[in-house]
């Protein structure tokens, strides 16, 4: 399979979601006026059923309320309406009762007792001499005293097969207006809102899409809605890692192949050479060579695994206070053994006594370690390590002898598989990781590592960072 077509099939595997279905951007998801429909359907019906259900507690609270005011408005009418029926004979009721109707704006009526189907509450009042309101609060039944008759005040609502019943009333289409306006408001807030929000679904779809398509390089836009402003940040934070993941794989994979093939090759040779030298002192030089060799190709692979490690986690620092004078002694004493025939050296006395810092005692060494390593390869006579305070910062200095770093060189060798034209001989070795792996250290601890002119001559390797980062 070639570069290209494994390339395609990984990105297509990470288009497949549960069941192989593969997404593609103009499949499935929501219109924005599916959107709209939707949200604002589900906010209505909640309205609606909250308003309905206030309404019907309202209601049912207030009705006795209701219907005792009523019986108090209506009682002075209705006395006065039995007094008037009461001065006439009885005969003369139902068109006296016509006559009155004709005055009043509510009708007005005379039945049996034994006709009406009232609760069994509703007719002990009525039998006792009460008003009694129907169960709508729309009607009045009052026993006219002791005789078996009704009179009955209402319906107050107007008569459904009359003329003015035609006409929507007037308390209906208030409700109806306020309800259309309440609906258009709400239809205006509801688009207000899902319009952003719609927006920033779409561009994070959009950049989703990309980047599963490879595209590493794109980013969502800025978001519209306050509600995906961490969202976005995450995603394009996601792409961002993936794309320097990545370059740091290729970046890698690249600089590993060209850096192996010069020890194989030395290797081959040698094996070549071995295989032809009978001389005893030829071979062992030979062998030495190859030992070398793999020495440094070991070398290469632990360095490379340890800056993939930090480049691609970039784990929290697990911080401890030390005392920081000891804890520097001790590093560098850990390294005398390779100093051989180098003066190694290290002044404390910049520190104030039990000066404390914050530090990471499993990364910070290995970055104290390299610079010492850096300065025993180009160091001629003598190195000094040294530190000091500088404001709210502990700088550590490693001073070599050696050739030092041209000013325009001195930020690109803290480059992974950056190194000196100057250096590139078997003496000096390295692969340009060391200084790479300081540097990622020092980003994890919030500070930097620079280079600068050293005051013996060679160079000067600074690390820098807070003293106190406020360790738990």
């Amino acid at each position: 399979m070639t570069g290209n077509s494994r390339s395609r099939s990984n990105n297509s595997s990470l288009l497949n979601i549960f069941g192989g279905y593969k997404y593609a951007p103009w499949r499935g998801g929501y219109s924005l006026s599916r959107l709209f429909l939707s949200f604002y359907l589900l906010v209505m019906g909640s309205f609606v059923v909250v308003a309905f259900v206030a309404d019907f507690v309202i209601s049912s609270a207030l009705k006795g309320i209701t219907d005792d005011y009523t019986s108090r408005f209506m009682h002075g009418t209705i006395v006065l309406i039995e007094e008037a029926l009461f001065q006439e004979p009885r005969s003369e009721w139902p068109t006296l009762i016509k006559e009155l109707d004709i005055q009043f704006s509510y009708r007005l009526s005379i039945v049996d007792r034994w006709s009406l189907k009232l609760k069994p509450k509703q007719g002990e009042r009525l039998d006792a001499g009460e008003l009694v309101v129907d169960s709508d609060g729309d009607i009045i039944y009052h026993r006219l005293k002791q005789t078996p008759q009704i009179l009955v005040v209402g319906p107050f609502t107007p008569d459904t097969n009359s003329e003015r019943s035609r006409v929507m009333p007037f308390d209906l289409r208030i409700r109806l207006l306020t309800w259309s306006l309440i609906s258009l408001f709400l239809a205006v807030a509801v688009w207000l809102w899902v319009r952003p929000v719609w927006r920033d679904l779409e561009a994070l779809r959009k950049t989703a899409w990309a980047l599963g398509e490879g595209h590493f390089e794109r980013r969502a836009p800025e978001a519209k809605s306050r509600a995906f402003d961490l969202l976005t940040e995450t995603m394009n934070g996601m792409a961002e890692r993936i794309q320097r993941l990545i370059a740091t794989q290729k970046e890698l994979s690249s600089a590993i192949s060209h850096e192996l093939r010069t020890p194989i090759a030395r290797m081959r040779f040698a094996l070549e050479m071995l295989a032809e030298t009978p001389e005893k002192e030829e071979r062992e030089r030979l062998w030495q060579m190859m030992e070398d060799d793999l020495d440094e190709l070991d070398e290469l692979i632990e360095s490379s695994l340890a800056y993939s490690r930090f480049e691609r986690e970039q784990p929290e620092p697990h911080l401890t206070s030390v005392e920081f004078a000891p804890w520097l002694e001790d590093e560098v004493n850990s390294l005398r053994i390779l100093s051989r025939n180098v003066e190694l050296s290290i002044d404390t006395s910049a520190l104030p006594p039990g000066q404390r810092a914050d530090l990471d005692q499993k990364s910070m060494p290995y970055a104290v370690a390299n610079l010492l390593r850096n300065a025993l390869k180009y160091s001629r006579k003598r190195i000094v390590v040294s530190a000091e305070i500088v404001g709210r910062n502990i700088r550590v200095h490693v001073d070599d002898d050696g050739i030092g770093v041209p000013p325009d060189e001195r930020q690109r060798v803290f480059t992974a598989f950056t190194r000196l034209d100057r250096s590139r001989d078997r003496t000096t070795g390295g692969h340009g990781l060391g200084l790479a792996i300081v540097s990622l250290v020092l980003e994890q601890h919030g500070g930097t590592a620079f280079v600068d002119d050293s005051p013996i001559g060679g160079a000067r390797f600074t690390l820098s960072w807070p003293m106190s980062q406020s360790v738990t």
